[in-house]
């Protein structure tokens, strides 16, 4: 059992709402939850941690235990480090801290990019 079931169960819990409900309002798999707990499967898609982080109103980087609840941004917007795990989670999460800033720093870069070009138009 792993730390993203641990979590998702927490979070049912914590809202009253049992994992076969959630998983009914998000349109996955209840089976996603046995596969997790039995440790058949030890992570989900990105778009399925999106839409799981967002029916609780949590962050992904949250539900995948990097980070706590009710961690602030500095922006206030969504954290590009919530990008990055949504992205490359799987590999992401096997890097060294050296490695993980240099794509949170390259995400920046491209961010704010993006947003002077679009301002520009």
């Amino acid at each position: 059992m792993g730390t993203l079931y641990e979590n998702i169960i927490n979070l049912c819990q914590e809202n009253g709402i049992k994992g076969g409900k959630m998983c009914t309002d998000l349109g996955i798999s209840k089976g996603l939850l046995t596969d997790l707990k039995m440790g058949r499967r030890t992570g989900v898609s990105a778009v399925t941690a999106q839409k799981i982080a967002g029916y609780f109103n949590v962050s992904v980087a949250y539900l995948l235990g990097e980070e706590n609840k009710n961690a602030p941004t500095a922006s206030g917007e969504r954290d590009i480090l919530n990008e990055i795990d949504i992205a490359f989670y799987g590999d992401y999460k096997e890097l060294s801290e050296d490695d993980k800033e240099t794509l949170r720093t390259m995400a920046r870069v491209m961010k704010e990019r993006r947003a002077k070009e679009n301002q520009e138009k």
